[in-house]
């Protein structure tokens, strides 16, 4: 078997160690790009995403709310741990589309807040029954409309109700039990059972809605 002469054995060795420098070299910045590129999709759709919500007028907006704020905060934890790859404009277009964001939901929380907030216990009972009445004077004959009246305000309306809408309709429905209790010997039997029936479904639907709520909380 013949021997490889000196200087060629050298010129081998040396001709590997730079193959395999070079594809070190390659690899590694090949890997950093892929990540680069990914996390830059990823704000891309989350800048999209942020703009569409923001430019939104909707009259159910903040029934969205509660899914719109789980997708952002899903999107931005994603972003975050990859932050650092990002170019300085790329970190500075996220800074501004958390902020648009966050500002545009603050936003919204408050005028939903004032927009529902009732003024008075009395303008609150005169929206769901239709007029102004004085439940505690109220005649025995008026209770089942004013009960009929309740109900149907809720069974109108309730899909846009808050908490606070609940808990005013809910003061209400007290005060007219209070009044029933008062004076249900002078109603007939059928009047009383058609009383007892619309208790029943407002207290079921009520019900309803908190067990939904506390499963979207979950």
């Amino acid at each position: 078997m013949k021997k490889i002469p000196l200087v060629l054995a050298t010129s081998l060795l040396t001709l590997s160690a730079a193959v395999a420098q070079k594809t070190t070299t390659t690899t590694k910045p090949r890997t950093q790009s892929s990540t680069a590129s990914a996390i830059e999709r990823d704000l891309d759709i989350f800048s999209d995403w942020v703009n569409d919500k923001v430019d939104r007028v909707a009259a159910d907006i903040q029934r969205e709310k509660p899914r719109l704020n789980a997708e952002f905060e899903r999107q931005s934890k994603r972003i975050d741990k990859a932050v650092d790859s990002l170019t300085v404009e790329g970190k500075k277009e996220y800074d501004t589309q958390k902020t648009r964001y966050e500002n545009w939901s603050i936003k919204q929380d408050s005028l939903d807040k004032a927009a529902r907030r009732p003024a008075t216990a009395a303008q609150s009972q005169k929206r769901f029954l239709g007029e102004d009445v004085v439940i505690s004077r109220a005649r025995p004959t008026e209770l089942p409309d004013l009960y009929a009246r309740l109900v149907e305000s809720m069974r109108d309306q309730k899909k846009n109700w808050t908490a606070t809408d609940w808990s005013a309709a809910g003061a209400v429905l007290t005060n007219l039990n209070a009044r029933y209790e008062q004076v249900r010997t002078q109603l007939p039997l059928e009047e009383r059972l058609r009383i007892r029936s619309l208790q029943g479904e407002f207290r079921t639907l009520e019900k309803a809605r908190n067990v939904k709520d506390a499963i979207n909380e979950q």
